[in-house]
């Protein structure tokens, strides 16, 4: 494969740029950079694809973790069991990628977007405020569940998965969508590793493209992870509520063209 234009590396860029905005508020910024990257990289496998966007991703989620911890400093007993399970599913998918048939799972994902998107939205008060439902080893145990479930599907596809995070931390243990971000973050980033290791001892990481994309989504991730601490969970949430919508018309476009 030839290497990119000097022009598609900017486009790529300011892609990688917005995209790890994105990301860092409530997850999705695979919305953006995957798209980028299979327009610039036509002839590219998608294994490829997933890997150097996973570089990228990489990149971004490590800035806006730390930039999370250190401003909303969330509670390591959740964060620490939930990022080392989403490390665990991330791998297992990501070796499950080349064996899942996409146009399968997009149908399921949507739907579940849009029950996500109606239940957020018909409660105003969700989110608000940091309202735990479970506690002690209950509450580990779904925390433990959502790293699993959420890491698995970022390995072995990914566009969404700090999203899904953020809600299932959110809507199921309760969580404020502030802190929500911040946790969504650092598991977000396990499973970005997780998923690249596997990647890259396949060889299928396209390492300048990658590194490039990565350091402006770095950029963007640190910029968004400093305006969502500073606006708070009011505008994390309608954030999320766009970001949402925008991935619910990606998906039903996708599934129309496929049933067509």
């Amino acid at each position: 494969m030839h290497d990119p234009s000097t022009w598609t590396l900017g486009l790529l860029a300011l892609a990688g740029l917005f995209a790890g905005f994105v990301d860092a508020v409530v997850g999705g910024g695979g919305l953006v950079q995957l798209p980028a990257l299979v327009i610039a990289f036509p002839a590219a496998a998608p294994v490829q694809v997933l890997a150097t966007n996973k570089l990228a991703g990489t990149c971004g989620t490590s800035v806006s973790s730390v930039t999370y911890y250190r401003r909303v400093r969330p509670d390591p007993a959740t964060f620490l069991p939930l990022m080392g399970v989403a490390f665990v599913g991330s791998a297992a998918g990501a070796v499950a990628a080349s064996h899942i048939v996409k146009p399968v799972f997009e149908p399921v994902i949507l739907v579940a977007l849009v029950v996500v998107g109606a239940y957020v939205l018909l409660k105003p008060d969700l989110g608000k405020a940091t309202e735990l439902r479970f506690a002690g080893r209950r509450h580990l145990g779904a925390a433990v569940l959502v790293g699993l479930l959420v890491g698995f599907y970022d390995g072995a596809l990914g566009p969404g998965t700090g999203s899904f995070f953020v809600f299932t931390l959110v809507g199921l243990l309760g969580y404020s969508f502030l802190e929500a971000s911040a946790k969504a973050r650092i598991a977000n980033w396990a499973t970005n590793v997780a998923a690249l290791l596997v990647f890259a001892a396949q060889g299928a990481v396209l390492w300048r493209v990658g590194l490039v994309v990565g350091v402006c989504n770095l950029l963007g991730s640190y910029l968004g992870a400093r305006v969502a601490v500073s606006r708070g969970s009011r505008f994390v949430r309608v954030f999320f509520v766009v970001v949402v919508a925008a991935f619910i018309v990606k998906l039903a476009s996708d599934v129309v063209q496929q049933v067509l």
